[in-house]
């Protein structure tokens, strides 16, 4: 088999992950300022950020508005890239050389763990063995965002998944799709940006091909009914996704911001 730790391109634009952070501090702000116990020491881990580690100081600044004493560990595969993003590690923020098996203390749990553009040419049958992996470092209810990003962050889709009580593997909470309308919008814009497991699955009879079935549909009855600007389409093709598909949310900020999150009913493996 491929080995799944390799090293990428890492040419990551500056703001590529904005919109991931935004909505991270908007909808998962407990996570981010809980100190409590082993909390007070847990750590924001971004692995692989690449050439530079622009968008790893960008959540650092965006995350420490909520908790200015949380700890941030850039993890590069890459040896050279680790030592050059030694020019920006300070007291709370650490650039270490390492892969999926995270270069982590004993007494430096992880709250968030972040791996976005990382598995889009590995194996997707070992999806879930990354997964298993970069959720152990979680503490319980900790959270693990997998996924994809175009290199502008124009189209970013990606996998929340939550860490239970038990080390095995995460559960799927939700799939979270974003665009910043920079392209346009059409609902398989996001196809060549899903996670990495989810690209070939598009098709009859999988969860995710019923998804963006009912999404496309949704969007050609907005655009119908007179819809076009991409912002105003988007957020009437999303409240017909809704109607058509159990666990989206229309919560009024996601939609007026480009985002749509998917929660599927329990049973229902995507």
């Amino acid at each position: 088999m491929p080995p799944l730790d390799t090293k990428t391109r890492g040419r990551t634009s500056r703001g590529r992950l904005r919109a991931l952070d935004t909505y991270l501090c908007r909808f998962e702000r407990p996570l981010l300022e809980r100190r409590d116990g082993p909390w007070a020491h847990a750590a924001f881990v971004d692995v692989g950020f690449g050439e530079h580690p622009w968008t790893t100081l960008e959540s650092a600044q965006a995350f420490r508005a909520l908790n200015p004493e949380l700890a941030v560990v850039g993890v590069e595969l890459d040896a050279e890239r680790a030592r050059a993003a030694q020019v920006d590690a300070d007291a709370r923020t650490s650039f270490r050389e390492g892969g999926f098996a995270l270069p982590l203390r004993p007494e430096e749990p992880a709250r968030l763990v972040r791996a976005m553009n990382l598995l889009r040419q590995g194996p997707p049958e070992r999806v879930p063995e990354v997964h298993r992996t970069l959720a152990s470092y979680l503490l319980p209810s900790g959270l693990l965002v997998e996924g994809s990003a175009d290199p502008t962050g124009a189209v970013m889709s990606a996998h929340l998944l939550r860490r239970g009580t038990e080390p095995a593997l995460p559960r799927r909470e939700a799939l979270l799709f974003h665009t910043d309308f920079s392209l346009g919008f059409a609902p398989m814009l996001f196809r060549d940006w899903l996670p990495r497991d989810l690209r070939r699955r598009v098709r009859p009879g999988e969860p995710i091909h019923d998804f963006f079935s009912a999404w496309s549909a949704a969007w050609q009855q907005a655009r119908a009914t007179g819809h076009a600007p991409p912002p105003d389409a988007f957020r009437e093709a999303a409240l017909g996704l809704s109607a058509r598909m159990e666990g989206v949310e229309t919560d009024p900020w996601l939609l007026s911001h480009g985002y749509v999150v998917w929660r599927p009913k329990e049973g229902v493996c995507f």
